[in-house]
């Protein structure tokens, strides 16, 4: 429910919020132009009576002296019998300038206020403002369901750029625009009269004035006890009236004084309604305090660009969710798929399974988990392709799911198949698709084969299940999944060094050059982009459509690509490489993993990899040149063969670009892990991590699991825990 009404309001208000919030942009920067236009005048050194007398002695017909909240002085007066205003210089009453406001702030502050529109506008306006208000609050909560609470608010965005740069900048602008959006909306209900603004009407008694001539302005008693600072106006009286009287507005409240005798006649206290009224309008315009002025208007030059990513994410997710040919009818089928999906990724995963089943001769009906019937009649067997969202919620069609399983009552006799989708970055990896697994056990439903999950829509793995569902049904399923391929570039080999052929692992690393990006394709957006070390490279092997992806060793700052490859027995990419030579090229792209970085500012960093994982590492490592504390444990199985980086490691340990080196190898006498190393390591480990140390784990799934494990036992001590540092981005993995 959170998600959808912050994405239909969102949908719906975008333009409206953009365009106040522009205006309002804009109308933020003239306070600080008054406020730097106007001259200063120290507390205690002017009165208002001298200030009047000041402007008497050289101006005529005058009607008012006004303070603006920049401490600029107006003077409004009649000149050859025209009405006039000019700027002046508080310290000695001469002009500085005639005084207008500019046609352009008019207009935009009229835009801001009512579109143009009157009444109408100005409650499209309030709308807007409540929209803002609305979908600041939405997406905050969104915000801390998906980085896991609000104590990991400002932790380590993740997703897609357009995701991450609308959370980065909603967690930096919120505070702002919540106080746009409720002074706006204070300021709404004054106008339509919801709440008051003015309080009781002053001068309630009558006043008397004696009528006598005027003294000179600067001898007004009255006047000599306000200081100037104090001001807001001070109207005089029409000459031709005799009972007239000065009228005095102040911070503090307003009176009039009589200008015969120089005393206050009448005086009444700022009423409340107005004080809170206008200090609510202070805050929102900044007129007063310049410099919030300028922090809301650079909050809310956001919103144009939350309206521009917001789109983008919402519309990514409908492209991402592709249409199923031949979906048959719920009634006839004999496979029902239900899949939960965030952002629509899923479902081209469900279209791939749709389209094998439906070949080997299958009715497949495919539909949101949120959809899960009562009853199939025709039904078989039942796929459940579910993705976790965030912190291991379920994701926005399925949020009903595992209600609707309590509610279904005695168990199917079709049997039920459960794949997960997700990050292993995220604590809670595939926490919504193991919910359900529990749910259907729980309730009695049989399992056609053990749940599985894929990590980051990995086609590779989903292959590899769809060959394991293929032994299970007897029927030979290609789940030949192709995301949409990115646009591939040329790389040429330009070295390689080869390792590991004694222990019978035969390794490479391969270094290629990137063809030079003309001007034009950098304006564009073609050749090669910028990357850094944990970056994906998606290579394309011949005569294959599916891309293989390999994390960088290397970033853009160092001219060159660098990846290690394992040589797999019948692994067709890895051969395809294993088998380049300097100067053959290869079809590739980049896939930005951003999840996968050192976090920022000056925190020791512990490395962990073992085999080809120290690749991404290392290129951590080599562009570490402010010499920050980085703490390397290496894994391999013999020194002599595959100790990948050996010399390199040596040089930035002399560099400082390395702290320290712990290696372990398998395959030598009294031969451990790099687990084994860590535990060894314990106390210090401890004392790091307690220090604000992050740690980076690479390499294979089993040591991902073991170093997981054993950190576990290390950290409980301390009362730390990997899965609460991987909440906070301390603890961050690219497990292949």
């Amino acid at each position: 429910m959170l998600r959808q009404l912050h994405k239909f309001s969102g949908l719906l208000a975008a333009l409206l919020v953009s365009v106040l919030a522009v205006s309002g942009a804009i109308l933020s920067v003239v306070p600080a132009m008054e406020r730097a236009g106007a001259i200063s005048v120290a507390e205690g050194q002017v009165t208002v009576a001298e200030l009047a007398g000041r402007i008497a002695a050289t101006y005529q017909g005058i009607e008012e002296i006004e303070r603006t909240p920049a401490g600029t002085i107006i003077v409004h007066h009649f000149e050859n019998d025209r009405p006039a205003a000019v700027v002046v210089d508080p310290n000695t009453g001469q002009s500085l300038g005639a005084y207008e406001r500019s046609s352009f702030e008019r207009w935009t502050k009229n835009l801001h206020r009512s579109l143009f529109l009157g009444d109408g506008g100005r409650v499209a306006a309030a709308l807007g403002a409540a929209a803002m208000l609305l979908l600041t609050l939405t997406g905050l909560q969104m915000t801390a369901r998906r980085m896991g609470g609000w104590r990991h608010l400002f932790g380590r965005a993740r997703g897609s750029r357009s995701q991450r740069l609308h959370v980065e900048m909603g967690r930096l602008a919120a505070a702002g625009l919540l106080l746009s959006a409720l002074t706006a909306l204070y300021m709404s209900a004054a106008t339509f009269g919801l709440v008051p603004s003015k309080g009781s009407p002053a001068f309630d008694a009558p006043v008397e004035i004696s009528g006598g001539p005027h003294l000179p302005i600067e001898q007004i008693q009255a006047l000599q006890g306000f200081d100037l600072s104090e001001l807001r106006d001070l109207t005089f009286p029409d000459v031709s009236d005799p009972k007239g009287a000065l009228e005095l507005k102040t911070i503090g409240g307003s009176g009039l004084i009589d200008p015969a005798t120089g005393a206050m006649v009448a005086w009444q206290d700022r009423p409340l309604p107005q004080q809170i009224y206008g200090f609510i309008r202070m805050l929102h315009t900044g007129q007063g305090l310049w410099w919030l002025g300028l922090i809301l208007g650079i909050t809310s030059l956001s919103v144009p660009l939350f309206s521009a990513t917001g789109a983008i994410v919402w519309w990514s997710g409908r492209q991402g969710r592709p249409r199923i040919a031949a979906n048959a009818a719920t009634a006839s089928a004999d496979t029902i798929i239900l899949v939960g999906s965030e952002g629509g990724s899923t479902w081209g995963f469900a279209a791939t399974l749709h389209k094998a089943l439906a070949d080997a001769g299958h009715k497949v009906h495919a539909a949101p988990m949120d959809k899960l019937a009562q009853s199939y009649p025709a039904c078989r067997q039942m796929f459940i392709l579910a993705a976790t969202y965030g912190n291991g919620e379920a994701p926005a069609n399925s949020r009903s799911f595992l209600d609707r399983i309590e509610k279904v009552g005695s168990p199917p006799a079709y049997p039920v198949a459960v794949l997960g989708f997700g990050d292993r970055q995220f604590p809670k990896f595939c926490q919504f698709s193991r919910d359900v697994e529990s749910a259907l056990a729980r309730n009695g439903w049989r399992f056609l084969m053990p749940a599985e999950t894929i990590n980051r829509q990995c086609p590779q793995e989903f292959a590899r299940w769809g060959q394991a569902l293929s032994a299970v049904l007897g029927k030979n399923l290609v789940l030949d999944h192709r995301p949409g391929m990115p646009r591939t570039n040329a790389l040429t080999l330009v070295s390689r060094r080869d390792y590991g052929a004694e222990v019978q692992a035969p390794t490479a690393t391969l270094r290629f050059a990137p063809a030079k990006r003309s001007l034009l394709e950098r304006l564009s957006g073609r050749g090669w982009p910028r990357f850094d070390a944990g970056d994906l490279i998606g290579i394309v092997p011949p005569g294959c459509t599916i891309p293989r992806y390999y994390s960088l060793a290397s970033s853009s700052r160092d001219g060159f690509l660098e990846i290690c490859v394992r040589k797999h027995p019948g692994g067709l990419c890895s051969g395809y490489l294993h088998a380049l030579r300097p100067g053959d090229t290869v079809a590739a792209f980049i896939k930005p993993n951003p999840s996968f970085r050192p976090m920022r500012g000056k925190a020791p960093v512990i490395l962990i990899g073992a085999g080809t994982g120290v690749g991404p590492l290392a290129g951590t490592i080599r562009a570490n040149d402010d010499a920050r504390p980085m703490h390397l444990y290496f894994g391999a199985r013999d020194p002599g063969s595959d100790f990948l980086y050996q010399h390199e490691i040596e040089r930035w340990l002399g560099e400082s670009r390395l702290t320290s080196l712990r290696t372990t190898f398998s395959r030598v006498s009294g031969g451990s892990y790099v687990q084994d190393r860590l535990r060894e390591d314990a106390g210090r480990l401890r004392a790091l991590v307690a220090a604000g140390a992050q740690i980076m784990v690479c390499g294979g799934g089993d040591m991902a699991a073991g170093v997981m494990a054993a950190l576990t036992d290390i950290l409980a001590p301390a009362n730390l825990d990997p899965i609460v540092l991987k909440a906070q981005g301390r603890y961050v993995e690219d497990v292949f």
